[in-house]
């Protein structure tokens, strides 16, 4: 096959947009151009890429296998390019991150600090579920991934950079705010405002109460822990959480922390990579700082 460069951009761009217009005017070319590359790239490949149904376009098989493959190859051709910059002693190159929803309220502080060290560093930041981290990881979409528990299930590369307890937690006016040692079975009697299924922490608290044979009575299910922290004030069940992300509402006293029996629950944060990934000196660099650095900047102001 005699593929070029110009016919994979263009067909990531029709794959993105699912629509040949917009695909072109995002490339700033003519609609009948864009036409014309996919039309040639399929005439290379052999196969229909993408199929219309009414007036909407979609993959087909064959196009969402092509997909994959390009984007692997712009993605490698990135890393060869950062790769070849740090071997000419360039301080500078891309650095894709994408990070768990939870580790959100940290991740500004260290990617700060990092781009004090290293300006010339373009820095890009991708919030998102533990569901979409895998798929990223699996994809080999992103330089590094900050997530809890990493999946058991893809060949992977980890390490934890920082502690990650959960602990129960109430509105103040609720019963409990005031106990002490509260025993597990007492939160039998509660609802729990939960996060979406496959999220870790979901999944953490799942298997502790079932480890402890707690039955669990699920309330209202969220997917941003804005809106459970929410939920919780507004005295529509407790829930799980990272204390790292209620530092602000314990220190204003809008949420507590429940001393129940066997919490806080420790878990880690890890920073995460494919196995046999080449990662660029940015990469390697951020890597090593986070590592370093990561219990400094959580217990600092910066």
């Amino acid at each position: 096959m005699n593929i070029t460069f110009r016919q994979l951009r263009v067909f990531e761009a029709v794959a993105r947009e699912l629509s040949y217009t917009r695909a072109a005017e995002s490339l700033h070319m003519t609609q009948p151009a864009a036409s014309m590359q996919v039309k040639q790239l399929e005439g290379q490949v052999g196969l229909p890429l993408f199929e219309q149904l009414g007036k909407k376009i979609y993959l087909t098989e064959a196009g969402q296998e092509l997909l994959q493959y390009s984007h692997a190859i712009f993605n490698h051709l990135e890393e060869l390019e950062d790769v070849l910059e740090g071997m000419r002693g360039l301080n500078r190159g891309r650095l894709r991150i994408a990070v768990a929803s939870t580790i959100n309220y940290f991740a500004p502080r260290v990617l700060a600090a990092f781009n004090r060290l290293y300006p010339d560093v373009s820095l890009n930041l991708e919030v998102t579920n533990r569901e979409k981290l895998m798929r990223m990881l699996d994809a080999n979409e992103k330089d590094l991934v900050l997530m809890g528990q990493p999946p058991e299930n893809l060949d992977l590369e980890y390490d934890p950079f920082m502690e990650n307890p959960l602990v129960v937690i109430a509105p103040p006016s609720h019963p409990l705010a005031n106990e002490k040692q509260i025993p597990m079975q007492r939160l039998e009697e509660e609802t729990f405002v939960m996060r979406e299924k496959g999220s870790g922490t979901r999944l953490a608290m799942e298997r502790f109460f079932q480890e402890h044979q707690i039955e669990l009575h699920p309330g209202l299910e969220m997917t941003r822990n804005e809106a459970i922290k929410q939920a919780v004030r507004s005295g529509m069940g407790l829930s799980v959480v990272s204390t790292r992300s209620i530092e602000l509402e314990l220190e204003t006293k809008r949420l507590v922390a429940l001393d129940v029996e066997g919490f806080p629950l420790m878990r880690y944060w890890y920073i995460v990579h494919r196995k046999g990934k080449r990662l660029t000196p940015a990469a390697q660099a951020f890597r090593a700082f986070l590592l370093e650095e990561a219990d400094h900047l959580a217990d600092s102001n910066e």
